[in-house]
């Protein structure tokens, strides 16, 4: 453990006691030039929803997008499921999903073409999912425009309904409920408690606090 303020999970998840973790890191380190914000940090991810809880600045974002690849860590190596970043990372980035929900790299292209895009980069891409979730967030009639005329929120819940349908085994999500109306987070918060259940998928959610109702496997406080 480090200073990065890890705790143990404050609902241990009883009813898969032996499943394996998803997620290993070991030795973590990164630091901006003003602070440090990770030493030396290891942990194991299980099954289930893991929560990545802290304040404005605390990292949130940062430690998603290190464990995603998207950013390079100063030291340390992370695992899913034995396919290393460091020496496999194409393999690697495929057992997980991870979307920058502010990002516009994807603005030209329509929901239909994104998701596209996502059910031939993942082999366990759950298609039927995939419409229960289209229907679920009131995405029907956005699939044709392209993603820079969405609002904030539209835009989100594409990225919602591919991390949820795309089977990967660690699935990354910052800020899940930001900008969506209240029907949509109500159905967030069902597929999140569907998740906790889950024998051989992971989610870490990252968010000011925890998940209304939703039982946790893990917990990552990183203060306030």
């Amino acid at each position: 453990m480090s200073n990065m303020g890890m705790t143990q999970p404050q609902q241990p998840d009883t009813r898969h006691p032996a499943l394996p973790a998803i997620l290993h890191v070991e030795g973590l380190c990164f630091a901006y030039p003003e602070r440090t914000l990770f030493a030396d940090w290891s942990a194991s991810i299980s099954p289930g929803v893991s929560l990545v809880r802290g304040g404005d600045g605390r990292g949130k974002t940062t430690l998603l997008r290190l464990l995603a690849g998207a950013l390079p860590a100063d030291a340390g190596r992370l695992q899913i499921q034995g396919i290393g970043l460091l020496d496999q990372a194409p393999a690697y980035r495929q057992q997980l999903f991870w979307v920058d929900p502010r990002t516009d790299a994807f603005d030209q292209m329509t929901p239909l073409e994104y998701l596209e895009a996502q059910r031939g980069f993942y082999p366990g891409f759950d298609e039927q999912m995939l419409k229960a979730l289209i229907e679920g967030l009131a995405l029907a009639p956005q699939m044709d425009k392209q993603l820079y005329m969405l609002s904030t929120g539209s835009k989100r819940k594409v990225w919602l309904a591919a991390a949820f349908a795309s089977g990967a085994a660690l699935t990354l999500l910052d800020m899940p409920f930001a900008a969506l109306d209240k029907a949509s987070i109500g159905f967030v918060l069902g597929l999140l408690q569907e998740a906790a259940d889950h024998p051989a998928r992971a989610w870490m959610v990252a968010d000011y606090e925890a998940p209304r109702e939703v039982r946790l496997s893990g917990l990552m406080d990183l203060g306030d």
